[in-house]
């Protein structure tokens, strides 16, 4: 296992989705409709990661921890548990639904999965924002009120952006991503979702949308007002350092040492710019690759990158 282990991408139409994914990453879209998520790297029986090249190739990612959990995973991992994280790229052409993901403690009651996720803003528009969490101030009675009203949008924190931030979005937080976000997604391996609010827009069936407004409420942090990004740093930075998963940020150029990441426990290397090689094997801009817990890995700059480690997931 001393190689990288590279995945074939699953496309998913959105209708807030578009064709960004070929033109900044250089990919080979599916035809059709508009594509706003590029899941990279997933473990779920409804959708799931296979191998592309080496040894392993055609393979599942699920195959290959059932063959050998230790070498992949580290020690003491259960190979029938599916892998922790999900990774995706987000095509974010129109605005996203305002949702929330259930915490733990509600997500049981609902028959859904906790999930809390980071964002990092790969590239954006002139004017991009975000929005998260809630206007300080605002109570769940004058919430309830103006979604009654269709007035949402005057209760939540929306704020511009910039290529290099990053935000965790924790279950439970309030979110909504806007037009013109090109956004890597580390997340937990979740899929539950509760839509609050959709800005009265039409799905790809020209249907209105299906919302979880009771669901919704009840996952709401009511306390959670007015968060802010990580802003872009040289070098490294921790993004995020939660329960569910570490992400640090290394920023290498053609003066770096090579970053060594040691072995004991699988690592996730999201490139999201520039280029890197582990040994003969070279990581460009836009992909994500497993770095098997049996192996240390040492990686050195071809072109100058930003590479996101995820870790600590285990």
């Amino acid at each position: 296992m001393s190689y990288p282990i590279y995945f074939k991408p699953i496309y998913q139409e959105r209708v807030w989705g578009g064709r960004n994914l070929s033109t900044a990453l250089g990919r080979d879209l599916p035809d059709g409709g508009p594509i706003g998520e590029s899941w990279d790297v997933v473990d779920r029986s409804e959708a799931m990661s296979v191998i592309e090249g080496g040894p392993h190739d055609g393979k599942s990612l699920r195959e290959v921890i059932e063959s050998d959990p230790t070498a992949i995973m580290g020690e003491s991992y259960d190979s029938e548990r599916p892998f922790p994280i999900l990774v995706k790229w987000l095509d974010c052409a129109d605005r996203l639904s305002l949702q929330v993901h259930p915490p733990e403690e509600v997500a049981g009651e609902l028959g859904g999965e906790p999930k809390t996720e980071n964002w990092y803003i790969a590239s954006c528009a002139e004017q991009a924002s975000l929005i998260v969490g809630l206007k300080n101030g605002v109570e769940r009675a004058e919430f309830e009120s103006r979604l009654a009203e269709g007035t949402l949008e005057e209760c939540v924190h929306r704020f511009p952006v910039s290529a290099g931030e990053s935000i965790l979005v924790e279950s439970g937080r309030l979110h909504a991503i806007d037009a013109g976000n090109l956004i890597l997604e580390i997340q937990q391996n979740s899929d539950t979702t509760y839509r609050v609010y959709d800005w009265g827009r039409e799905g790809l069936d020209g249907k209105p949308r299906q919302l979880h407004v009771e669901e919704s409420l009840k996952c709401i942090d009511w306390n959670d007002f007015e968060p802010s990004t990580c802003k872009k740093t040289p070098g490294r930075a921790v993004l995020a350092d939660c329960r569910e998963f570490r992400l640090v940020k290394y920023a290498l150029n053609s003066e770096s040492d090579p970053l060594v990441l040691g072995s004991g426990a699988a690592r996730l290397v999201s490139v999201v710019d520039g280029m890197v090689q582990f040994g003969e094997a070279r990581v460009s801009k836009g992909t994500t690759v497993l770095l098997p817990a049996s192996q240390d890995f040492e990686a050195s700059c071809l072109w100058d990158a930003t590479l996101l480690v995820t870790d600590r997931f285990i």
